[in-house]
């Protein structure tokens, strides 16, 4: 059979960016057998963290498995926060004691016996506290977890009120997806920018609304089947989603521009965690099967 004519992308440095996904999966199986309280559930299977290493790779291929450890960490405690809140909690009190121990746990507090979200959580805070850009980047991170745990919580009451937000109200939401915690996170493990932090944070919020976006296209079937709220259920046309996710994609585009001068890594690795998503959204997601 003949490929099409195309520009496929080049096989070694594919073998080479997967080479490090693959080191990666192995440390975040590791993680998944070290906090059992919080992962012995079917959606944690073994596609989550293959596929959740490869979105990491790919979208910084000039990291190792070592920098990019930080960022799955955080990727995979983000998920088992969501699974606690959404499908866990019973009710919206479980839900404020979630959010409690988590600020807890960040605060330097020692986690409950049997807490495996907490006790994850302190371990990531452990390991970053260690890094030379915890003390300038250490607030931030604890502001973007606090962000985090509310929009979480502001999704569920919205889910157990039955309550339809607009396309507005839930994409200023958008920090329930938990990128600008993880994305902070790696930069504490990996370097503080060297320009301006809040240009920095304000391409990354962008870039988390995109995300948002593209993550409800795909995961549509699967929201309507778990009862989560999905950007396609608020009422609007599908044809007002896109319009959207093309306005707030060129805008994130806009603001990462400036952030190539003094921070290209910083840059392209926001620009490619959204243009990964593009094509992964297509096809894929990342939870597993109830």
């Amino acid at each position: 059979m003949t490929a099409p004519a195309r520009d496929w992308p080049d096989a070694t440095e594919s073998g080479l960016i997967c080479a490090v996904a693959g080191r990666s999966q192995r440390e975040m199986r590791e993680w998944l057998d070290a906090y059992p309280g919080l992962f012995s559930a079917k959606p944690f299977d073994d596609a989550l963290t293959s596929t959740l290493s490869l979105a990491m790779a790919f979208s910084g291929p000039w990291f190792t498995a070592g920098q990019l450890s930080m960022a799955n960490k955080a990727t995979l405690w983000a998920f088992g926060l969501d699974w606690q809140v959404d499908y866990v909690a019973a009710s919206a009190p479980e839900v404020d004691d979630i959010a409690r121990r988590c600020l807890a746990a960040a605060d330097g507090a020692d986690p409950a016996p049997g807490d495996d979200l907490a006790r994850f959580l302190a371990d990531v805070r452990r390991d970053l506290s260690a890094a030379p850009a915890f003390p300038v980047l250490g607030p931030v991170w604890r502001e973007e977890l606090r962000a985090l745990l509310e929009a979480m919580r502001r999704e569920r009451g919205w889910r157990d009120a039955g309550t339809v937000p607009s396309l507005e109200e839930y994409l200023g939401n958008a920090g329930n997806l938990g990128f600008t915690f993880v994305f902070t996170s790696h930069l504490i493990h990996t370097g503080a920018p060297s320009g301006d932090l809040a240009s920095v944070r304000e391409a990354a919020g962008a870039v988390e609304r995109v995300i948002r976006l593209l993550n409800d296209l795909g995961t549509y079937r699967r929201d309507v089947e778990w009862g989560d709220l999905n950007a396609l259920l608020l009422g609007a046309p599908r044809e007002e989603v896109d319009r959207r996710l093309a306005e707030l994609a060129a805008r994130a585009r806009e603001l990462i521009r400036p952030l190539r001068d003094d921070d290209p890594l910083i840059a392209g690795y926001l620009e490619r965690q959204m243009d990964f998503c593009a094509g992964f959204y297509r096809l894929a997601d990342y939870w597993g099967a109830l």
